[in-house]
């Protein structure tokens, strides 16, 4: 009887010491799930590769989807966050409620919301800030970046200012409707990322 219950244990500390570690999800919209181009291209599964050959290899779920909104990510979240219990999220929405101009107070009460979840699950966040064309003006434009930054200060969130650094300028780099990179701006925007993610990734458990 002793015997069998040190195997139970045995057991089942050797399926905890193998058991992989909790995914890394990004959470995004068009500017993290590849539009209009090959997904391998995508910043988001350059991740992953990079993730794969390292010294502390992670799953990625990407759960991005085009032309999501906060608000629908807000309803979307808690099933994935209870199904793929990650130890990171990557937040990266706000830009279809920008394009839209839906109020700069109800985007920053959809991404609180959705930072509180992660947290409140156990997850560390990482926060991808977004910029709009200089079309929309410079105070909405202020508004929305702002979310990002006082977001950051108020949760002690590490944070990507702007996503598309040095890309979103570049027609060599976006495709033809100014708001997606191309294939070859991908590793850029993955460069942008990195330095604030890779300290996070070496954090975790």
């Amino acid at each position: 009887m002793i015997a069998r219950l040190v195997l139970v244990v045995l057991l089942v500390w050797s399926s905890a010491a193998f058991a992989a570690p909790a995914p890394v999800l990004v959470f995004g919209d068009s500017l993290s799930s590849a539009h209009h181009i090959a997904v391998d291209s995508g910043w988001v599964r350059l991740l992953e590769k990079r993730l794969e050959t390292s010294k502390n290899p992670r799953r990625v779920v990407n759960a991005s989807i085009s032309g999501e909104t906060t608000a629908g990510g807000v309803q979307r979240l808690p099933k994935i966050l209870a199904g793929d219990k990650p130890a990171l999220v990557v937040l990266e929405l706000g830009a279809n409620d920008g394009l839209r101009g839906l109020p700069i107070a109800e985007i920053r009460e959809n991404l609180t919301r959705m930072i509180r979840a992660c947290l409140d699950s156990g997850a560390a966040v990482v926060l991808l800030g977004i910029e709009l064309p200089i079309n929309y003006g410079p105070q909405y434009r202020d508004g929305l970046r702002s979310i990002y930054r006082d977001l950051a200060a108020e949760f002690n969130l590490p944070l990507v200012p702007f996503l598309l650094d040095g890309v979103a300028l570049d027609p060599d780099l976006m495709q033809d409707d100014g708001l997606h990179p191309k294939a070859e701006g991908e590793p850029k925007v993955l460069d942008n990322v990195w330095p604030v993610l890779e300290p996070v990734l070496a954090n975790l458990k």
